[in-house]
C-alpha cells in the first residue's frame, strides 16, 4: 500500500511541475524550464541531479542542461555540490523570489529613463502624443519608489511570522 501512496505522491508532484510549465508557456517562457522549476519546488530531497530531473519531468539531457542554465541565469536555481554525490545538483536558490523582483527593478528603472528621454524629445508635442510615454514614466517611477518599501514591510512581516511559528511549535 505504501508503494501506491508513494507513486501517487510522485504523480501529483509531476502534475504540479507540468502546471508550472504551462504557466511558463503562457508567459512565453520555455515549458521545460517551468517543469524543472515546478519540480524543484516540491521534490524531496530539495536538490536533484540532472538525471533525476530528466526522470521526473521527462526532458532530454540537452533540454535539462539548457533549461537549468536558463534558470540559473534568471537567479531562481543554483547548481551545488552535495557531499558523497558524484553529480552536481540543482535546487531553488535561497531568496530566489526576492532576487528575481530586485533584478526586474533594473528593467523598471531603465524603462522609466527611456520614457523620460522620449518625453524630453517630445516636449513641444501635443499632450495626447506624450500620454503613452507619461503613462510608462509615471507608473515605473511609482513602482521604483514603492517596491523597496514593500520589501521592508515583507521583511518585517516575515520576522513576526517567524516569531509566531517559533512560539507555536515550542508549545
Amino acid at each position: 500500500m505504501a508503494t501506491a501512496n508513494t507513486e501517487e505522491r510522485l504523480f501529483t508532484k509531476k502534475l504540479f511541475a507540468e502546471d508550472v510549465g504551462i504557466l511558463f508557456e503562457v508567459f512565453n517562457l520555455p515549458r521545460m524550464a517551468g517543469r524543472i522549476l515546478g519540480y524543484l519546488l516540491v521534490c524531496n530531497p530539495p536538490h536533484q541531479t540532472a538525471g533525476e530531473l530528466m526522470a521526473a519531468v521527462g526532458g532530454s539531457k540537452g533540454s535539462i542542461s539548457t533549461m537549468t542554465q536558463l534558470l540559473i541565469h534568471s537567479g531562481l536555481v543554483e547548481r551545488i555540490g552535495i557531499p558523497d554525490r558524484r553529480e552536481a545538483c540543482y535546487h531553488i536558490k535561497p531568496n530566489a523570489w526576492i532576487e528575481l523582483i530586485k533584478n526586474r527593478m533594473g528593467f523598471l528603472k531603465t524603462m522609466k529613463e527611456l520614457a523620460a528621454r522620449g518625453l524630453a524629445m517630445m516636449e513641444d508635442d501635443d499632450v495626447l502624443q506624450r500620454q503613452r510615454l507619461e503613462d510608462i514614466h509615471d507608473l515605473y517611477a511609482f513602482l521604483e519608489n514603492e517596491i523597496p518599501m514593500l520589501f521592508e514591510r515583507y521583511k518585517q512581516a516575515m520576522k513576526f511570522s517567524d516569531l509566531s511559528r517559533a512560539t507555536s511549535t515550542s508549545r
